[in-house]
């Protein structure tokens, strides 16, 4: 049996790593359509792209190996913010959380011994209100380009988080404890 994080993003890999996690492979999920059906909440729709990930991934790997996948989305009210397409989109969305609080939601779905389990996690955000300046600096470090909601709360955008109300590391992208939890319940621990 292999552990398998369905993930292009070096933080997961991270954060896995931070846990002593060793030995894992990443394998990140084929491009494709994360688009889900119309209707489904902030947190069914995490999941639903989490699960087609895992789905993916799995589809390439031994039924006995155990396959992480995880889906981030920021939402500011019922506006989903995903990675920016550009600079100005990143500017865009920084302007629209400037001052404001929003939910960041990740769906987790691990797939191990062909069984399935899914789950989501929610966290509120603040942000300070943002001078123009700070959103222009920001954005040319290139840095809010590849991230939901075009920030990083464990980058500079750091500096812009008033408070979280939460799971940090669901921010990051990879709730750490609601893995933890599913994980356990196939025999993998990670603590």
């Amino acid at each position: 049996m292999a552990l398998v994080l369905a993930s292009a993003s070096p933080r997961r890999k991270e954060l896995l790593e931070m846990l002593g996690v060793r030995g894992f492979a990443v394998i990140p999920a084929p491009d494709g359509e994360e688009t889900p059906p119309a209707g489904l909440s902030p947190a069914e729709t995490v999941k639903h792209i989490a699960l087609g990930k895992a789905r993916a991934v799995a589809a390439l790997r031994s039924p006995d190996d155990t396959v992480i996948a995880a889906d981030t989305l920021v939402y500011l009210g019922d506006e989903p913010l995903g990675k920016p397409a550009g600079e100005e989109d990143a500017r865009r969305m920084l302007r629209m959380l400037s001052g404001r609080g929003h939910t960041v939601y990740t769906g987790l779905a691990v797939i191990s011994g062909g069984e399935v389990r899914t789950r989501a996690v929610a966290t509120d955000v603040y942000f300070r209100e943002l001078t123009e300046g700070e959103i222009e600096r920001y954005v040319a470090t290139g840095e809010p380009l590849d991230k939901a909601g075009a920030y990083g709360a464990q980058g500079r955008a750091a500096v812009f988080i008033r408070s979280i109300s939460g799971d940090f590391f669901n921010v990051v992208g990879l709730p750490l404890c609601a893995l933890s939890e599913i994980l356990d319940g196939f025999g993998v621990e990670l603590a």
